[in-house]
């Protein structure tokens, strides 16, 4: 079809995402008078095949998918991007913007020192929340985790709600200086 772009390479220019997936700038001419987005809101996307989609505004990245943007990583098998044509009074006007970000299959996401994994992540831009589901969907932040079927992340609020099923229940590990509960304490 005459509006589909596909592309098959080795190591295509990456772009970035979450916590995860923010700004997708599409590959267009943007007018001299509108300044360009700054370096950490650029997202790069490396993969071994893309396939867009400009009438459904799709862009579709897969196998051995990496996206960076900033110290924000995400590795997966896919990685599908649905954008909407910039608000012509922003900054950014003519530029896409990101509604939405799916991504599939081994799917790992680099925060600092925060680490999810999980087999499915998507990203809603407009509600700014991250759901995270799987079999052990799992988020780890120094020696604390918290494990369950679907994590979802309030990035407004840094609220987290994890739920858990009868065979695979939320599991958490935190870690304290203090002896909060009242454990024995390892004699040396």
């Amino acid at each position: 079809r005459s509006d589909m772009f596909v592309c098959h390479c080795a190591g295509l220019p990456m772009l970035t995402v979450l916590c995860v997936f923010v700004f997708f700038a599409a590959a267009q001419d943007t007018p001299a008078e509108k300044p360009l987005p700054d370096a950490e809101s650029q997202i790069r996307i490396t993969a071994d095949s893309l396939i867009t989609d400009p009438r459904n505004k799709t862009a579709e990245f897969a196998g051995h998918v990496l996206a960076t943007q900033g110290d924000t990583t995400i590795t997966s098998d896919k990685l599908k991007v649905y954008y909407k044509k910039g608000i012509q009074s922003s900054p950014s006007a003519g530029v896409d913007a990101i509604v939405r970000m799916v991504a599939q299959g081994m799917v790992k996401i680099v925060l600092a020192d925060t680490v999810a994994h999980t087999e499915h992540a998507e990203y809603i831009a407009d509600k700014r929340i991250v759901i995270l589901t799987g079999p052990n969907s799992r988020i780890v932040d120094g020696n604390n985790s918290i494990s369950g079927q679907k994590i979802t992340l309030y990035r407004d609020d840094r609220r987290i709600h994890v739920v858990g099923t009868q065979k695979e229940p939320v599991e958490a590990f935190f870690y304290s200086d203090e002896n909060i509960l009242g454990a024995p304490k390892k004699k040396n």
